[in-house]
């Protein structure tokens, strides 16, 4: 039995208390010092998880900053370049020129000639047995992709679940988009009626997956969030979300809440 230092107290709930709990346990072993290579090695991972997850985070947007400038950068006039008078290169220039290019195009597009310019070109691209049905795809994808932006509806992936794939008996997790709309919801195939279309991303490139019109009833829907779902996908299976955990903090949230609101007055006026 060991001793508890003064002034020790019980780690918090949420995700504070949760990383604080596992910095603990790497110092102590079920309560027994750990050796000096232990220890060292727990300080490692101690610090791997928490620079790593920064540093990738950096290096990937000044990736994305760096592809961009070096697409639109030769496009750009040299008289506009702050590299041109200084002598060092500024980055992200060419990536507030593309921002600036696209709002252009769109308050071109605002008007008549814009949309007599864009419509000449749609109808040279239909000309082109290939090239028109990228561009059909395409054209879909960023029409709805804006709508449900602009509208500011939360579209996209609403739900969780699990369906039986590949195999019975062999579940997977799907991210559910919403209700089966259009011809296939009419057509109904099988005789099911209640369809639901979800997404099912695959283990080894997650951003690609399978399109599935499921049966509402062979779907399993879960409580779990869809960034959860997206940390066990892209982990394959290693990083598992506390499901206690996220029932103490929508607990603690609904408290919190309801001592907020204002006690009710009865009819009257009086308390």
């Amino acid at each position: 039995m060991t001793d508890i230092p003064p002034g020790n107290t019980e780690p918090k709930t949420g995700d504070d208390g949760g990383l604080s709990a596992g910095l603990q346990r790497l110092a102590t072993d079920d309560g027994a010092p750990l050796r000096i290579g232990a220890r060292l090695r727990n300080y490692f991972l101690t610090g791997l998880i928490i620079v790593g997850p920064v540093t990738l985070t950096i290096y990937i947007i000044w990736w994305v900053i760096n592809v961009t400038d070096a697409w639109l950068k030769p496009f750009v006039p040299a008289v506009y370049l702050p590299d041109t008078y200084l002598p060092f290169a500024v980055p992200g220039i060419g990536l507030l020129f593309g921002i600036l290019f696209l709002t252009l195009t769109g308050a071109l597009a605002a008007n008549l000639l814009g949309r007599s310019l864009i419509s000449f070109g749609e109808m040279a691209l239909d000309r082109m047995p290939v090239v028109r049905n990228v561009y059909r795809a395409l054209k879909q994808f960023f029409e709805s992709l804006v709508a449900a932006t602009a509208s500011g509806k939360q579209q996209g992936f609403q739900k969780v679940g699990m369906i039986e794939f590949p195999s019975k008996g062999l579940w997977s997790i799907v991210l559910v988009t919403g209700e089966t709309s259009g011809e296939i919801s009419v057509t109904q195939p099988g005789g099911e009626q209640d369809l639901v279309t979800v997404f099912m991303p695959t283990g080894v490139v997650p951003p690609t997956g399978f399109v599935c019109f499921v049966p509402r009833r062979d779907v399993t829907f879960l409580k779990m969030s869809v960034e959860d779902a997206a940390k066990i996908i892209m982990s394959a299976g290693m990083v598992v979300p506390d499901y206690e955990a996220r029932l103490r903090q929508l607990a603690e949230r609904a408290v919190r809440t309801e001592s907020k609101r204002p006690p009710l007055t009865p009819p009257g006026g009086t308390t």
